[in-house]
């Protein structure tokens, strides 16, 4: 949204949130999201719609708006418009209203997948990007999407085609995300789901897609780099006793609901560490999907390193980019070394990586053509 705003572009945002049986949770929930978009000067610049009861379909009549009126959405979508639509978060009747559909996949193994099992929304875009950065490699692996079958009375449907996918980094915004000078603790951490529910078939078998399988690897890292401290922000609750077993491991475990309640709290927490240690979906790596996260743009906006499993993207960026891609614990620890001994340097490079590649700006205009 900050970027569209950079851009001069007259930009909404426009949420769904199915309502629950909680209404007082619910009131909560909005809140919340009026409050922190307020914070970033996005007040007026927003339509959430408020579904009860919940529903896979998104009819605009059956919708309550909260923001921008009603009225209002039907007057923009009477003219000239785009959506981009993060992961199929719209759905029909209400998505065929816009003029130009653009499919914006975020998570390329799961989303490819599951649309050669179902309809995900590749009948009814125009256009599909990927943060798949190796879609088009010869070494990837990812499923070829299908366009699903729709009812012949839904004439608004596009004609069934191979999905021309093109790709697209992962955004941040460089002038909201802005390098920090080197914390005093030698940290590294990152923030996400230890326990993961996802599910693709790979060879007649669905593997673990949790961050707790794919970490198992790295576990000795602290007991082997006692120079260096290692910290989780992972969704594991205080009576887990798989936290027990990451703290006598040397890990330290914090509350990501604590941390990275709000954009500012999840910015200052990145900017504690001196670089993102992380390990990703083996089906990434396995894959070749070329996968990065944006979490990985938001550190290198901020001068930190990032260590991460090597998923084909590599030779997408610049040589110098801030990353240290790895595919072994011993990788790992000189990785580890490596930025504990030449941090500058490498703050440096993410930093003009981030803004050479990942800035929102430069996405959005190859995006929208702008």
């Amino acid at each position: 949204m900050l970027g569209l705003r950079r851009l001069k572009l007259d930009v909404i945002w426009l949420e769904l949130l199915p309502g629950t049986d909680d209404v007082l949770a619910d009131q909560s929930k909005i809140r919340n999201f009026q409050r922190q978009l307020r914070a970033h000067g996005l007040a007026g610049r927003y339509c959430l719609l408020y579904q009860k009861p919940a529903a896979d379909t998104h009819d605009l009549d059956s919708l309550q708006c909260i923001g921008i009126s009603k009225r209002e959405l039907l007057e923009r979508l009477g003219g000239p418009n785009v959506l981009l639509n993060l992961a199929y978060s719209i759905h029909p009747p209400l998505l065929l209203k816009f003029e130009r559909r653009i499919f914006c996949d975020l998570d390329p193994s799961e989303v490819f997948y599951w649309m050669t099992k179902m309809e995900m929304g590749q009948s009814y875009h125009h256009e599909f990007w990927t943060i798949g950065l190796n879609v088009h490699g010869d070494d990837c692996q990812l499923p070829e999407p299908v366009v699903a079958a729709v009812p012949a009375a839904q004439a608004t449907r596009l004609p069934p085609q191979k999905l021309a996918w093109k790709t697209f980094y992962p955004l941040v915004d460089t002038k909201l995300f802005r390098p920090q000078s080197r914390p005093r603790s030698p940290k590294f951490t990152t923030v996400g789901q230890w326990y993961w529910g996802g599910a693709v078939e790979v060879a007649g078998e669905f593997p673990d897609l949790s961050k707790r399988f794919a970490f198992e690897r790295y576990l000795n890292l602290p007991a082997r780099m006692p120079e260096a401290r290692f910290e989780l922000a992972m969704n594991i609750a205080a009576e887990d006793p798989e936290g027990e077993r990451l703290r006598r491991l040397g890990w330290q475990i914090v509350d990501p609901h604590r941390v990275a309640r709000t954009p500012k709290s999840y910015r200052r927490y990145l900017a504690s560490a001196l670089a993102e240690f992380t390990a990703i979906k083996g089906v990434d790596v396995a894959w070749r999907t070329g996968w990065i996260s944006d979490r990985a743009a938001a550190f290198l906006a901020l001068g930190r390193p990032v260590i991460t499993e090597d998923t084909g993207a590599q030779r997408y960026l610049p040589a110098e980019n801030g990353f240290c891609f790895i595919r072994s614990a011993a990788e790992a620890e000189a990785a580890v070394r490596e930025v504990l001994h030449d941090w500058s340097r490498l703050s440096k490079q993410a930093r003009q990586c981030a803004v050479e590649v990942f800035d929102s700006i430069k996405n959005l205009r190859r995006i929208l053509d702008f």
